[in-house]
């Protein structure tokens, strides 16, 4: 199978201020100089995290839904990142996937950030998202579905896995840092899957300082990518199924995963 290139885009947001996030990231996909086949944004991309989610909603299939799709379009990449969408009167952390089609899928956020209040003003996500990328399986998942590792895990069926590539876009907070690095790391182990973590950097309205730490690591848990913490900047990856399936024909842990299911 063909190897996939992924761009991710570590940056600065601005609070609540969709078009100079979105200014800030066209001048960066006019820079590529490769076309890659996804490009990856962190959580709520076009606002920064917010718990009030009224100044922000837009309905499904709006601005920066069409704004997303002229991207993809334009660029011939798909690209992902998560933002704040209004459905049937209630409020979502939506992830949208666009492919270079335009055609579109989407996730809601299943575990709200608790902590932020969060689970009081958004309704969780029911259901997880398989999207296929030339014929990779990819699963992408929000902010603080990393911590919870049964929502993340891989399965193991008729010898097929459920994912290749398990991506989480985030808005972390730098004083938990260690524990973002750390759990990306668990997370590609135990499912046997290149993983990747797409943080923004800078201080939030709220005062809340993020580092970064976004970073793509291998099905051994080894990184691939570190970008510096604090740091601006924009990396694409190449990922080798290959180098994926030797490694899980040489050592198949998959064969005794548990069977379960989530309520």
């Amino acid at each position: 199978m063909n190897s996939l290139t992924v761009t991710v885009i570590q940056s600065d947001l601005v609070s609540e201020d969709k078009f100079r996030n979105f200014e800030k990231f066209e001048k960066i996909f006019s820079n590529l100089k490769t076309k890659p086949d996804l490009i990856v944004l962190p959580e709520m991309f076009n606002t920064g995290f917010v718990v009030d989610p009224q100044t922000v909603a837009e309905k499904a299939g709006g601005q920066t839904f069409q704004w997303l799709r002229s991207i993809a379009q334009n660029t011939g990449s798909a690209i992902t990142g998560s933002y704040v969408v209004k459905t049937g009167g209630e409020f979502y952390n939506r992830l949208v996937w666009i492919h270079a089609d335009g055609s579109a899928e989407y996730y809601d956020k299943r575990h709200l950030f608790r902590f932020g209040d969060e689970h009081l003003h958004f309704s969780q996500g029911k259901n997880k998202l398989i999207v296929d990328l030339k014929g990779w399986k990819i699963c992408p998942l929000i902010c603080y579905d990393l911590r919870f590792p049964v929502w993340s895990k891989n399965r193991y069926l008729n010898g097929s896995y459920e994912y290749d590539l398990l991506i989480y876009v985030a808005n972390w907070p730098g004083r938990r840092s260690y524990a973002f690095r750390q759990l990306l790391i668990a997370r590609a182990i135990e499912n046997q899957a290149y993983t990747i973590g797409v943080n923004r950097i800078g201080i939030d309205e709220k005062g809340t300082m993020h580092q970064g730490d976004s970073a793509v690591i291998d099905f051994k848990g080894k990184h691939i990518i570190e970008i510096p913490p604090g740091v601006e900047d924009v990396e694409t990856v190449e990922l080798s199924y290959d180098r994926l399936s030797d490694y899980r024909e040489g050592f198949n842990v998959a064969l005794d995963w548990d069977d379960f299911s989530i309520r």
